[in-house]
């Protein structure tokens, strides 16, 4: 198979969606990899190191696009890329289609063959493609929230950890998935006071086991939000419905009550977001503010972190870039209905249950286009 490899073109995304190692896997496969030029510059790879993987380099995403029977991205297709695809054309990336209607109807009208890393599932129920930058981002969050309440980024001016005499700030975490209890280890490590909220009792269970004492685990109700957020010094916003838009869990009234100076990093952002008053920013300019809380809700945040994050994404990745590149999408999807979960939009149509019914589209088995 040709598989093609594009430079992410989204604001401040370095990450890449091959690193060489994973070229030379395929290569060794009999596959050609098609990478265009300075694609994996932003985390240190150079073209030669692409040549040396065995890739051939092209000069523009048009021409990879042109002769890719595989495109293997990190980021969603921007408008540009979007009208590149053809039709069976492969394309495997993070889309986050239920909150980007634009984004569907391109997918739909190019004809491709649309598999999420989102929607990919594994045996113990998880999203293995979506876990290490869930991962990464749960980390990050703690970051991004500790610059947030600085002073000079229109915060309190609280450190997170306090120093002895003077109190922690309140971190409530809400969602105990992978986003949450990343973001709760790096919270407890900086000495915070932290408070996760998730529905999940089993969710709960392991989170008191995992940190005792020194994280809260309560059960999440409407009551139990407002009150711990009305408290927070920051919020992070970690909840994930897997293909599904996030449900808006902390309101437009909530913020308007919320201590002044106190922030929101709403890792849901890709999803549509988990507050009513997110929208989704850029690295370039992460942070704005809402009645006196300022609101992180970067879009891509492992990008700020792109060669961990592309490591961490290349390592899940490729069994599946392989498995598609051996056998073909048919094949392959047909024999791993975890993959088969992956696909969202085939030949012109929708078909994953929570994208169709967020945008009130015909929802199609995929086995009947198979």
């Amino acid at each position: 198979m040709i598989i093609g490899v594009p430079k992410e073109i989204k604001n401040h995304e370095y990450r890449v969606g091959m690193v060489p190692a994973s070229v030379r896997e395929l290569t060794l496969r009999g596959h050609k990899v098609l990478v265009e030029t300075q694609a994996g510059m932003g985390i240190g790879f150079t073209d030669q190191d692409y040549l040396d993987a065995g890739a051939e380099i092209l000069d523009t995403a048009a021409a990879i696009f042109d002769a890719a029977q595989m495109i293997v991205k990190v980021k969603e297709p921007q408008s540009v890329e979007r009208a590149m695809l053809k039709q069976d054309q492969i394309l495997f990336t993070y889309l986050h289609l239920a909150p980007d209607l634009p984004q569907t109807e391109e997918l739909i009208r190019s004809g491709a063959v649309c598999i999420a890393y989102e929607t990919v599932t594994d045996d113990r129920g998880g999203l293995p493609l979506l876990a290490p930058m869930s991962e990464v981002a749960g980390r990050m969050s703690i970051q991004a929230g500790a610059m947030a309440l600085e002073k000079s980024k229109g915060g309190s001016g609280m450190l997170l950890g306090g120093v002895p005499g003077v109190e922690p700030a309140k971190v409530v975490i809400i969602g105990g998935g992978m986003v949450g209890t990343n973001a709760a280890q790096m919270a407890v490590g900086m000495g915070a006071d932290v408070v996760v909220l998730d529905r999940s009792i089993d969710a709960l269970r392991r989170l008191n086991v995992q940190f005792g004492s020194s994280v809260k685990a309560v059960y999440s109700t409407a009551d139990a939000i407002e009150r711990h957020v009305l408290e927070a010094d920051l919020v992070i916003g970690g909840v994930l419905i897997p293909g599904a838009a996030a449900p808006k869990l902390v309101s437009r009234d909530m913020i308007s009550r919320m201590k002044p100076g106190s922030a929101i990093v709403d890792v849901a952002i890709d999803q549509g977001g988990c507050v009513e008053t997110s929208k989704a920013t850029t690295h370039q300019e992460p942070t704005y503010i809402v009645d006196d809380v300022v609101h992180y809700c970067v879009a891509n945040m492992p990008g700020a972190v792109a060669r961990t994050s592309t490591f961490a994404l290349n390592n899940v990745t490729l069994p599946y870039i392989i498995k598609l590149a051996d056998k073909g999408y048919k094949e392959a999807l047909l024999a791993d209905r975890h993959l088969l979960n992956g696909l969202n939009v085939m030949h012109g149509k929708v078909t994953c249950k929570e994208v169709a019914e967020a945008h009130k589209m015909a929802y199609v088995d995929p086995t009947n286009l198979l």
